[in-house]
């Protein structure tokens, strides 16, 4: 190790001063703290020698917050560790890995790409996309069905309104939108589910999550370690170019006003074009049993995808990084290493199938490159130009310890129920149908292509073709030889956790859940991409605490797996925090796709039923946010009893004694049975007072934990409430022609025009 490549260099480390070394983070942009300093200086005096500007870069990604989960990992275990030994959960890895039926499984993960899009909206969620495909491809699985929950500012905040350095809201959506557009459309993978979100909380750090679920035969699953010494890695896919050095670092800490010019090179470029003869090169080579372990590489780049390859087989490696391939010239080492370029994934081959393995490459026109082998470990060993450039020991870089960081409850008051006009309902239901977080998605969802592969039977948008509305959740049929599906949805409260993060995220698994079940799903599994502010304020921390505390005990409640997910902290800025914003993509089973629901009321004449109990609280409602009134109690979530309720609404279901289904959630009643209206172009003839509140206000507003509203065939109301007893159930009135007919005690107390509503609310948005 006396002498290094030309390009290489030695880093004086043992002979600094903490403030020199300090200085020697900022600078490169490292992100170590004083602690992690003092780890490596001790490691390095050890060794009798100074780092090299490449092991430094490696050991910055690999110990970013992004990559190691260093402050969170003790909270995740204690919250998502059983839920991860679930007998239905086959891996764990770069995605979770499901049962579906004999022989075949599903992978599921979500991830965060919030400050790239924040920076180059376009590229930043184009290569979100590009990521979280890669994630599902690390497993064997081939991506069925993508998701994107998206958080703004109000679009119509004026740009003189802006903090320096922060773009409007309007421009990041349309760039968002337009690269998952792009992006999913021409990689050929159907976006299915998601949601848009809009808060002043989010307009200097916008949210931009995608999730992706993928199908596979069992036989093909794959672990993401090393099998065997000896065998080679592969690096396959897209050149490597200096897009994205330092991603991770650029993640793992808060925007500024100069995070535009200072990290544009941190976000990475995507190519849809390169990742779709990825994905069938590399399915090619699975089902030939050619590939024995796999990685994407994302975070860290090379770095980061040998290295944990590796050490999860619990071995070390023999890497000649010069001979990686390069989509420009003049990288210097250290770029190569953890340079971020898309579409490349690393693979564990054993020696006698190289061949075979770089002639599939070859014949998709796919870059693939020996780069270096498995060795017995434990050190990582990395040559340039066939002269030593680093010599570490691979799970002192990949490995670092956890932190103990301090968290401190927030102080909560909380103010009593306000009280929720009665006297304009007509002008209630306009407000909550028309708020920005309820108006039709139509417009976005349409220019993404959902119909590619030809699997998705229940689409996002249910109803009629002339007045589509807004579904719980779509559904996917894996395979034509059988009649099971995969329920898609995706469920996010950030207003609820706001107020309480223990219940407000019990909230988020009970949205979830009442979506499938709503659909005729089972649920099955979520993961969770947990987006929060600065984990080094202890504040923030207690949150996180409690909103995973409040995730796993919802998740044991329902029955869900969570075999997957992902931490995205240091969202915000310039002052600005966000709120906890738990997002959740969750599956269930249909065990028949012929006897999935729809949220669209089918007849005038038919019964329509409130499913669960009414409570008066009213803290995170829509209502309540646009009255600006927080500080309210939530409902008391009961996972529980919404379980209950729930395997008896699908009961019901398999019995054919459910034409359509909603659950209640963001604008409660008011907006439920509109859109319920406005996809069968019906009207309704409701009394409000069945509902069980102590005035119509209420009844429309308060958005409660477990309901649902449930059109019933009238001939079929008996053997109905039979299938549901003893689960709270009320008679509301019936599906009917022309307007919403909203009555008191048999007094009819409004009647909504509901024609000249849905033609504002289906074109509300003005996006994209």
């Amino acid at each position: 190790m006396a002498e290094w490549a030309e390009h290489v260099r030695t880093v004086p480390l043992r002979s600094a001063s903490a403030s020199d070394l300090a200085t020697l983070s900022r600078e490169r942009g490292l992100g170590f703290d004083r602690t992690e300093l003092a780890r490596l200086k001790s490691y390095f005096r050890a060794e009798g020698r100074d780092p090299t500007d490449l092991e430094l870069a490696g050991l910055a990604q690999s110990w970013s917050e992004h990559c190691s989960y260093k402050s969170s990992r003790v909270f995740l275990r204690r919250a998502f560790g059983r839920l991860r030994q679930d007998p239905r959960v086959l891996g764990t890895g770069d995605a979770g890995v499901m049962r579906f039926e004999p022989g075949f499984a599903y992978a599921l993960r979500i991830e965060s790409h919030n400050h790239p899009s924040a920076v180059e909206p376009y590229g930043g969620a184009g290569t979100g996309i590009g990521g979280i495909l890669r994630d599902v491809l690390a497993v064997g699985a081939k991506p069925i069905g993508l998701s994107d929950p998206l958080f703004f500012g109000p679009l119509g905040l004026p740009v003189g309104e802006l903090p320096r350095g922060v773009k409007s809201p309007l421009y990041l959506a349309e760039g968002v939108i337009a690269g998952i557009r792009d992006y999913g459309n021409r990689v050929g993978v159907p976006t299915v589910s998601g949601g848009l979100y809009f808060d002043p909380a989010y307009t200097v750090n916008p949210l931009v999550n995608v999730g992706c679920v993928g199908f596979l035969p069992r036989n093909r699953l794959l672990p993401n370690r090393a099998r065997a010494i000896g065998d080679r890695l592969l690096l396959v896919g897209g050149l490597t170019g200096r897009d994205g050095i330092g991603g991770v670092a650029f993640a793992s800490k808060e925007l500024t006003e100069r995070s535009e010019t200072e990290s544009r090179g941190a976000v990475q470029l995507g190519n849809p074009i390169m990742k779709e003869p990825l994905i069938h090169s590399c399915l090619e080579a699975f089902d030939r049993k050619l590939v024995q372990g796999l990685k994407d590489l994302g975070g860290g780049g090379v770095a980061s995808a040998s290295g944990e390859l590796v050490h999860a087989g619990g071995f070390g490696s023999h890497l000649d990084l010069a001979r990686v391939p390069l989509r420009e010239e003049r990288l210097e080492p250290w770029e190569v290493w953890i340079s971020e370029s898309q579409e490349r994934m690393v693979l564990d081959v054993r020696p006698r199938d190289v061949s075979a393995v770089l002639a599939i490459f070859r014949r998709y026109d796919v870059p693939a490159t020996d780069i270096g082998e498995v060795t017995p470990g434990p050190f990582e060993t990395i040559d340039w130009n066939g002269a030593p450039a680093a010599h570490l020991r691979v799970g002192f870089r990949v490995d670092p310890p956890p932190l103990r960081r301090p968290t401190r409850r927030r102080a909560r008051r909380y103010r009593p129920n306000p009280t929720v006009p009665s006297e304009d309902l007509e002008a209630l239901v306009s407000e909550l149908v028309l708020a920005p977080d309820s108006v039709s998605r139509e417009g976005v969802i349409r220019v993404y292509d959902h119909e590619v592969q030809g699997r998705t039977v229940v689409k996002s948008l249910h109803g009629l073709v002339t007045s589509p509305s807004h579904g719980d959740a779509s559904v996917l049929r894996p395979r034509r030889a059988s009649p099971r599906g995969i329920a898609l949805t995706t469920a996010a409260q950030p207003w609820a956790c706001r107020e309480d993060p223990g219940d407000g995220a019990m909230w988020v698994v009970e949205e979830a859940a009442r979506n499938l079940y709503a659909t005729g799903a089972r649920p099955d599994a979520f993961t969770n991409c947990l987006n929060f502010g600065n984990p080094e304020d202890p504040s923030v921390l207690a949150d996180f605490a409690d909103v995973t505390r409040g995730l796993g005990r919802a998740a044991r409640a329902l029955g869900f797996a969570v075999p997957s997910g992902n931490v995205s902290f240091y969202n915000g800025g310039l002052g600005a925090g966000i709120p906890p914003t738990p997002v959740l993509l969750a599956t269930g089973i249909v065990d028949d796709i012929a006897k999935a629901v729809t949220t669209d009321f089918k007849t005038a004449g038919n019964s329509v039923y409130l499913l669960g109990r009414s409570r008066p609280e009213l803290g995170g409602s829509l209502w309540a946010r646009r009255n600006a009134r927080t500080g309210l109690r939530l409902p008391r979530p009961d996972p529980t009893a919404l379980r209950a309720t729930g395997d008896r609404l699908l009961g019901a279901m398999q019995r054919g004694l459910v034409r359509s289904a909603h659950d209640v959630s963001d604008g409660g009643l008011a907006v439920a049975l509109c859109e319920m209206a406005f996809g069968g172009d019906l009207g309704f003839a409701i009394d409000l007072a069945t509902a069980g509140l102590t005035a119509p206000g209420p009844a429309l507003a308060v958005e409660g934990g477990s309901r649902f509203v449930v059109e019933v065939p009238r001939a079929s109301e008996r053997r109905f409430e039979r299938a549901l007893a003893p689960a709270p159930l009320a008679r509301l009135g019936s599906v009917a022609e022309g307007p919403g007919e909203l009555r008191w005690s048999g007094r009819t107390v409004a009647k909504i025009a509901l024609r000249p509503l849905y033609e504002r609310w289906r074109t509300g948005l003005g996006l994209p």
